[in-house]
């Protein structure tokens, strides 16, 4: 029997990707950069080099799950107290162009679902993660793991949270959320076109790996 297909989108080092393979998919990730940092740091399936904005859900019809992790800059930015964030969130607000380019990675993944199970004919889940601060943007998350926020066809019953700052044992003592993950390191003081830098802030945003194998659990095809 082959094995079901997921598609990873804006796919990153691979947190969703690696979670869907232990639990047995064949996965394909985009991106429109291949995130390959030495030392194990790279993306562990095929992947394809191209904008989401450009894709067509018709491309996955043969898709049993498709996962997404928009870039989260934006809505982070926004969410901070400073003036000039609250300066930039009023004027991206008070025009509906910028909104809509703010938002265009984000609903393009709804667009990509709404074409892949048009061609299919049948029911294609997606989940899709970002950060607290994008509620305001795109509407209430269903559900978050720590600092992950999920949308989409988020499954009712989700694994326990491990708490801000408490460590979970069973996960090899990682906690989620909190921290920007290299505050005290040495890619800190870098520039933020270093390879330090870009390899710390994947690293920061890849899924959790008990989330990603759950959400492959719930989805994986029943025989």
């Amino acid at each position: 029997m082959s094995k079901p297909l997921a598609i990873d989108l804006f796919c990153g080092l691979g947190g969703w990707t690696q979670g869907l393979l232990e639990e047995g998919y064949k996965v394909i990730g985009f991106d429109i950069e291949a995130h390959d940092y030495g030392d194990g740091k790279r993306y562990p399936a095929p992947l394809v080099l191209q904008d989401v904005l450009t894709l067509h859900g018709r491309q996955f019809k043969e898709a049993a799950l498709i996962l997404a992790s928009p870039p989260c800059q934006f809505f982070s930015y926004v969410a901070m107290p400073w003036s000039r964030a609250k300066k930039l969130a009023s004027e991206v607000r008070a025009s509906n162009e910028r909104t809509e380019k703010e938002l265009a990675l984000f609903n393009a993944c709804f667009r990509i679902q709404r074409e892949a199970i048009e061609a299919a004919g049948h029911f294609i889940p997606m989940v899709v993660e970002n950060v607290r601060g994008a509620q305001p943007w795109v509407g209430r998350a269903r559900w978050n793991f720590g600092s992950y926020y999920l949308w989409g066809d988020v499954p009712a019953l989700m694994p326990p949270t491990c708490l801000r700052g408490v460590k979970d044992k069973k996960d090899g003592g990682k906690s989620y959320g909190g921290g920007f993950g290299w505050d005290g390191t040495a890619a800190r003081r870098m520039s933020s076109h270093s390879n330090a830098r870009k390899a710390a802030s994947a690293t920061i945003a890849k899924i959790p790996l008990p989330l990603a194998r759950w959400i492959a659990k719930v989805y994986y095809p029943k025989i």
